[in-house]
């Protein structure tokens, strides 16, 4: 796990970091530790004045927006509690912060999260978020098909299923950039940008 180098066009996207999914039983961290570390990654995108993207996911009440196709597991039945899919407090609130809400796993599908990109000249992403291999996995998979260099911080996403978290980590995230923690993507960001 190294990044070797940060474009000086670099944005943070941080997927899913909203009051219900936080509290969810991750692995290896909890939805606190992946949001202290998320914060510490937004506090350093933002002192360099680099773009900072919160991604969240919503749905109808009614699953009227939900992606089609059959499944093994099906929908949660039942509705979610009011203010689910609202960005934590520790990262809302920053005016410069890009909102991107998405209705399927990947932040790009559906999304102008490549326009907004694009729009500031963005050539790499720093991933982080819950969960990884469902909602980290989705957006990075796609972020590399749109051609963009793709960083993870490992130590600022976790997953339901360790055997999943370890999964995207070792197999996938290897194939699709470069993985490395906050400390290391900080230091990176900070000789990149200065």
């Amino acid at each position: 796990m190294t990044v070797t180098a940060l474009d000086s066009s670099s944005a943070l996207v941080l997927i899913d970091l909203q009051n219900a999914i936080i509290n969810a039983p991750t692995v290896p961290y909890t939805g606190s530790e992946v949001v202290a570390r998320a914060v510490e990654l937004a506090r350093a995108f933002h002192e360099h004045r680099a773009p900072v993207v919160l991604v969240r996911v919503t749905a109808r009440a009614d699953g009227s927006d939900a992606a089609p196709g059959r499944s093994e597991i099906p929908s949660r039945p039942g509705g979610l509690p009011e203010g689910w899919d609202v960005i934590v407090d520790d990262l809302a609130g920053h005016p410069d912060d890009i909102t991107v809400t998405k209705r399927t796993w990947g932040a790009f599908h559906g999304t102008d999260l490549d326009l907004q990109l694009r729009r500031r000249g963005v050539t790499q992403i720093v991933l982080a978020g819950l969960t990884t291999s469902i909602g980290v996995e989705s957006t990075a998979r796609a972020a590399h098909e749109h051609g963009y260099h793709v960083t993870l911080a490992t130590d600022a996403m976790a997953d339901l299923d360790v055997r999943a978290h370890r999964n995207s980590i070792e197999r996938i995230f290897p194939l699709l950039g470069q993985t490395g923690h906050t400390t290391e993507i900080i230091e990176m960001l900070a000789r990149t940008l200065n």
